[in-house]
This record gives structure tokens, sequence and C-alpha cells, in this order.
């Protein structure tokens, strides 16, 4: 009886040692799932009475676990079959569902957050710029340009230019007896500061130099930025590579300013950008920067030869004369071109037809301008500048002459390239070489 009754207290207490290892496995259990894939797992019996007989199934997460569900501990199948109340449960995932209430230490997540959010919104309203002090260059009028010129010591220059031509024998008697009239003197320093600075190369240390650089394109392009020295969009405006200072040969840094002038000036800027729309044409596109440069040494050659003295005179002026003049030669380029449906390929030809027009007829270049000028303010069409540049048929004065020249150029079997501006020697008599 006595070992009856010890028997039955090891029992129990076998009993008691096995339920408390148990809870202990269980307790370790739990542990171990809590941490699983980062998730708060929570084990609870769930007893159903089904006939008679209770069913203890684990609830995890809210979720009734079969007992032919199997517990994966090394991948994200769990979080791909848990729904999206399950995965709320997270801490991350509680901060931003909707309708949990926040702890403490979410509310400074939530606000965090917040200004996140509206950093990122304010970023995507910002306007990216494209220099480095977020201030465009002012643009510069050509009389300021001019004026720094006028108050630059250009001595070495002085020394190299050739204002006139050299002419000897009897071609200097003829020019004498028969040619124009002289410059006369008092205008003599201002021309020869018109050929000092068609001798001056664009100085990147120059303020003023790069000012012009950004006013020409500011203005062709219709921009407010400014574009950097170097790179391919100055190709965009007719230059022929990535530094515009290399088509400068021949003209210097006039070339510059006859374009600046183009575009600044309230009057000739209308023509400038229909020029420059021109130029963008599908087929009858051209270098707009690198024609008007050969404008400027047209108008220079013309300078050079007195050609132009007898209205220098007339207006007691070199600088304003040589400006009309440029922007007359331009003019008279853009309507041949317009009008007789003129490719790059025939830019040869157009240009030397430009140039003997130009030093023959001065004043009826001029003439023309001013007469084209005062149409546009009159709110007309002026000739030879339709819209349609295929209905267009050529001009009496430009175009018969152009058509008649073509065919008898077409004759003789000689083509004629335009590659780019030519270096012209001040010395040289007679036609510039175009190359």
């Amino acid at each position: 009886m006595t070992s009856e009754v010890f028997r039955g207290q090891d029992q129990k207490q076998v009993q008691q040692t096995t339920r408390s290892h148990a809870m202990e496995e269980d307790i370790d259990v739990a542990s171990r799932i809590e941490g699983l894939n980062g998730l708060s797992h929570e084990c609870k019996p769930l007893e159903e009475i089904t006939n008679g007989h209770s069913n203890h199934k684990p609830i995890m997460n809210g979720l009734v676990i079969g007992h032919n569900v199997k517990d994966h501990t090394n991948g994200s199948a769990p979080l791909r079959s848990l729904p999206i109340s399950a995965l709320k449960q997270n801490g991350l995932l509680q901060t931003l569902a909707a309708g949990d209430q926040p702890k403490p230490e979410d509310d400074k997540e939530n606000v965090e957050l917040e200004k996140a959010r509206q950093e990122w919104e304010a970023l995507e309203h910002t306007q990216p710029a494209l220099t480095e002090d977020f201030n465009p260059t002012p643009l510069i009028p050509f009389n300021e340009a001019l004026q720094y010129f006028q108050t630059t010591d250009l001595g070495d220059l002085l020394k190299n230019i050739q204002p006139t031509i050299r002419r000897t024998g009897l071609a200097a008697i003829t020019h004498f007896l028969f040619g124009p009239p002289r410059l006369h003197r008092e205008l003599l320093e201002e021309r020869d500061l018109v050929f000092a600075i068609a001798q001056c190369p664009v100085d990147n240390s120059q303020t003023v130099h790069m000012r012009v650089l950004q006013t020409i394109y500011k203005k062709l392009i219709g921009s407010k930025l400014d574009c950097p020295r170097y790179g391919v969009h100055w190709e965009n405006i007719g230059f022929q590579g990535t530094d515009p200072a290399t088509d400068l040969r021949g003209t210097g840094f006039l070339g510059l300013m006859h374009t600046l002038y183009f575009v600044m000036d309230p009057e000739t800027l209308p023509l400038a950008r229909d020029i420059y729309k021109l130029s963008q044409h599908p087929t009858q596109n051209f270098p707009f920067s690198v024609m008007s440069i050969n404008m400027t040494r047209i108008a220079l050659q013309v300078l050079r030869e007195e050609a132009l003295s007898k209205e220098c005179n007339r207006r007691q002026q070199v600088v304003g004369v040589l400006n009309e003049f440029y922007v007359a030669t331009y003019l008279h380029l853009y309507q041949l071109w317009k009008t007789q449906q003129k490719t790059i390929a025939d830019s040869g030809f157009v240009l030397k037809e430009v140039e003997l027009f130009a030093k023959k007829n001065p004043k009826q270049m001029l003439r023309r301008l001013e007469v084209f000028l005062k149409e546009r303010r009159a709110g007309g069409i002026p000739r030879g500048t339709s819209p349609d540049p295929v209905a267009q048929q050529p001009s009496p004065s430009l175009g018969e002459r152009g058509a008649k020249a073509g065919t008898a150029q077409a004759r003789k079997g000689k083509e004629m390239h335009f590659t780019g501006v030519c270096d012209l020697p001040p010395d040289m008599e007679g036609e510039a070489r175009l190359i």
C-alpha cells in the first residue's frame, strides 16, 4: 500500500516535470516564431468542439494554421501567403497603415515621412540651372561692345591692318582719276578701328567677348539661359564646330560684332530671325553664322576697295554705314537663296554672285535695305520674302540675273563648293577667293 502511494506521487512529479518542460518548449518556440521574417507571431490554442472532440489548432497573427501547413523559416513564402492585414502588424507597416493608433515613436516617423514627401514634391518643381552662379549673363548692346573696343589699346593690331587696296601702275592712275572719292581725313581713325577689330581674336578672359557670344546665342534661339563656352549647341546657330572662335578667320571679332548688331537692333532682328529660320529649312538649310561671317568679309572688302567711302563721307561715319551694308548684303543673299530655291550645294555660286553685286552696286544695296525695312514697318510683306519659298518665282532683279549666270556657270562646267570662310589677304586685288 505504501509502495503504491509513493509510486503515485512519483508519477505526478514526472507529469509536472514533463508539463514544465513542454511549457518551456512552447515559450521557446513562440520566441523563435516571433522573430521569423521580422513579424510578431503569437500562438494561441483554439479548441473547437466537433462531435464531442476537441481539436487544438494554433493561431498565428490571427490565422489558423492547419496541420498540413509547413513552416518556412528560410524563405519569403510566408510573406507571399499572408494577407495585407497580417503585414500591418509589422512595425513599419503599422506606421503607414491608416486607422492604427500610432505610438509616440511612430509620431516621429510620421513627421519625418511627411517632411520627406514635401521635399520630394518641392524637388519636382525645381528648375535646373545651366550656369554655376544661377545668374544669366546680361545682354550687351552693340554700342556698349563698340565702346569697349574704342577704349581698349589696339596698338599692336593697328600695326598690321591694311585698310585700302594696294594699287600700282595703271591701276593706281585709273583709280585716282575714275575711282570713288577718298575717305575724309576725320573718318580714317574710325575706319582703322574697324579693321583692327577684324584682327582681334576671341578672348575668353574678356567679359565683353563672352557677353557678345551669349547675346548672339540667346537672341537667335530665344533662350534666357546662358550656354557653355564650348559645345555642339553652337552648331545649332550655324557655326562649324564646338568653338565659334575657329570660324572667325578673315574677319576676327568683327564677324561677331556684325551679328550682334543684326540681332540687337529692333528693326533688323525680325529679318535676322527670318534668315535663321530659313537656315533651318529641311532642304534649303545653310550655316547661319558661317554665312554671316562671309557677309562681314564681303563688307570689309567693299570698304577696303573704297566703294563705301562716298556714303561714309555723306553720313560722316564708318561703323554705322558698314553695319547697314552688312545687313543689306545678308538681305540680298536671303532673297536670292529663298526665291531661287538655293541649297547648300549652290552656296559657292551664290556667294560669288552676292559679292560681285555688292562691289558694283553698294548704293543700290543700301537703298534696297531701306525700302525693305520701310515696307516691314508699314505691316506689309517685303518683296522676295514670301513665307512659302516653293511658291516664289525669281524676282526680275535677282532671279533673272541669277538664272542666266547659273546657266553660264553650268556651261563652263565649273562648280564652286562652300566649305567655310576664306582668309582674305589684305593686299589682294580683284575678286576674293572662296574655299
